[in-house]
């Protein structure tokens, strides 16, 4: 099994686990493939809730830029609605979740077709 396999394994388990819900492994399969090498680096592979810096980074580099979102307030509040989902405890918030949930949260998954 390849360490990219290892990882959507690893995301899907917190998509079930933390989340609820049965994940779309195709679409989540092909978030993962989007964030390139970034999902191998243990600081970039993860979201920190906490760094304003980096909710401006999901903001700007995946829902405005990726999925081609108009900015509203809503994008923030999706962000803070994903993240707080996750746990605010939880040190783990793997970027390609945050990114699937967030994908499916706006119901952009025809972006990765």
């Amino acid at each position: 099994m390849s360490k990219r396999d290892e990882l959507i394994e690893k995301y899907t388990a917190d998509i079930k686990n933390i989340f609820g819900e049965t994940p779309d492994t195709d679409l989540l399969t092909k978030v993962t493939i989007g964030l390139g090498p970034s999902i191998y680096n243990a600081d970039s592979s993860k979201v920190s809730g906490s760094d304003q810096k980096e909710l401006d980074t999901v903001k700007n580099n995946y829902l405005l830029k990726k999925l081609c979102l108009e900015d509203t307030p809503k994008l923030t509040e999706a962000i803070a609605s994903v993240l707080e989902k996750y746990g605010s405890s939880n040190r783990n918030k793997h970027r390609a979740v945050v990114y699937y949930m967030l994908c499916k949260h706006f119901d952009k998954a025809a972006i990765y077709a």
